[in-house]
């Protein structure tokens, strides 16, 4: 059974980084693609930034110039470097990972539970 777990959250001051990870496990061919959204109370989920097989990205506007998404192929990790971080990017942060389970043909969308960061000034 495929899971995606996050880490790195907690708390930082305005102006300050975190790193997430997002691990996924449990009988996986193939991971074509990452994703990792936020929410915050009273919000939509939003797009932070998405990367797909062979290196394309895509950033929300607000992530742009400051966040970084990245892979590990070898451990089915997926990174997220937060930068010069402002009390608006405070969120729960989930990763998403569109990937192919073995014995399947065809990529299905998995979700993590989140990981909250909290930017305090």
């Amino acid at each position: 059974q495929v899971q995606l777990v996050e880490s790195g959250g907690g708390w930082v001051q305005v102006g300050g980084s975190l790193r997430l990870s997002c691990v996924a496990s449990g009988g996986i061919s193939k991971i074509a693609g990452w994703g990792w959204y936020r929410q915050a109370p009273g919000q939509t989920r939003e797009l932070v930034a998405a990367e797909v097989s062979g290196g394309a990205t895509n950033y929300g506007d607000s992530a742009k110039g400051r966040f970084h998404i990245s892979r590990d192929n070898a451990k089915n990790t997926a990174y997220l470097q937060m930068n010069n971080l402002e009390p608006e990017d405070t969120a729960v942060y989930i990763c998403n990972a569109f990937l192919v389970e073995r014995g399947k043909r065809v990529p299905s969308y998995f979700w993590g539970e989140g990981t909250q960061v909290t930017v305090s000034s």
